[in-house]
């Protein structure tokens, strides 16, 4: 007859019964209990009766107690599969995929999962299906996203030291203004809205694609927005045309909702009607100029997208009227949602030195 293995001595029956009252696991208490009775003097059958399992389950719990205690009369989650990738695999995955394909070497312009497996098979030569691919790369953080668009021509040095130089740029406009005078960064921008109407993603069942209204005639108007994410402001107009003299009434509408006493930094890119000696700029505004080809930079593009998205596109513009209407309505939405700037507008680079 074997030997039964005895229960480690740092414990008592008592002690098991008070844990197995505390704990909220009803299969570790069950455990504990049939063990209690084997410290308080009782047959390893008692045990089993208690625990309603056989002498070979008490003898696992015995030996899972013993080397962990009461915890490890706790059921842990299955081990699985063993993972096909193992941790250098995955960082060779994540700079491939960060890198992007090389369409000359790798044949398509964007990674898909397809894609992926093939490419892990190459290198590793480790057969894996594309759910498992997806299901690796939500694990290391990635998800399938719209690019932003990026001028093929940018100088991203030129971006990253107008960011970098940024603080001191406006410490310098600081200097020029009387003292204590607060300093509000402003974005501005041009959206030009018309019948030929963009459309936008939607819900709809899989397998189906849905159609939304399209037209060909080609009346439009331009928004000329500004936003000062900080404070949650914003300042437009609706103008037929996208010119210096329509630049100046802008900057006039700017500048009445600057803050009185403050000087408002108005950022915007180097269009013509921006960079013109013929601009008339408020005295309470001074213009700073993006890097060319950076409108990433620019806050107000995001605002563009947003209102596109939300309000303007999937639409049919019957005439230049309707296209006012529906351009003013949609930034006057805007500004009464100023906490919607706020999340849109704000910029670690700009706000947060």
């Amino acid at each position: 007859m074997a030997i039964p293995i005895p229960l480690r001595t740092d414990f008592d029956g008592p002690t098991l019964r008070l844990s197995a009252k505390a704990t909220k696991n009803a299969a570790q208490a069950r455990r504990l209990l049939a063990l209690a009775e084997i410290y308080d003097g009782g047959s390893r059958s008692d045990a089993a009766r208690i625990g309603g399992v056989t002498l070979q389950i008490i003898r696992d719990w015995v030996m899972r107690f013993n080397a962990r205690g009461p915890c490890g009369l706790i059921n842990g989650k299955a081990p699985g599969n063993r993972p096909k990738l193992n941790d250098a695999q995955r960082q060779a995955l994540v700079d491939v995929v960060e890198r992007g394909p090389i369409p000359a070497i790798h044949g398509v312009v964007r990674w898909r999962r397809k894609d992926l497996v093939r490419w892990i098979f190459e290198e590793f030569r480790i057969e894996i299906d594309e759910t498992t691919v997806g299901r690796e790369l939500r694990a290391l953080g990635f998800a399938k996203l719209s690019a932003r668009p990026r001028h093929h021509a940018q100088n991203e040095f030129e971006v990253e030291n107008f960011k970098k130089g940024f603080p001191t740029d406006l410490a310098a406009i600081q200097t020029r203004l009387p003292e204590g005078t607060e300093i509000e960064l402003w974005w501005a921008d041009e959206a030009r809205i018309g019948q030929k109407n963009k459309v936008t993603r939607r819900w709809a069942r899989r397998g189906t694609r849905p159609s939304a209204p399209s037209d060909l005639r080609t009346q439009w108007a331009y928004i000329f927005g500004a936003i000062c994410p900080k404070k949650g402001k914003g300042a437009g107009l609706v103008l037929p045309y996208c010119d210096t003299g329509a630049m100046n009434e802008h900057l006039k509408e700017i500048s009445l909702s600057v803050d009185p006493g403050a000087h408002a930094v108005l950022i915007l890119d180097q269009a013509g009607w921006h960079t013109t000696p013929k601009l008339e700029v408020p005295s309470n505004i001074t213009l700073m100029f993006l890097p060319s080809k950076a409108p990433e930079l620019n806050p107000q593009e995001n605002v563009w997208q947003f209102m596109r998205e939300n309000w303007l596109s999937n639409r049919i513009f019957l005439d230049y009227d309707d296209i006012l209407a529906h351009c003013c309505d949609a930034w006057n939405k805007l500004v009464d949602q100023p906490w919607k700037i706020i999340s849109i507008g704000m910029r670690d680079w700009a706000h947060g030195f």
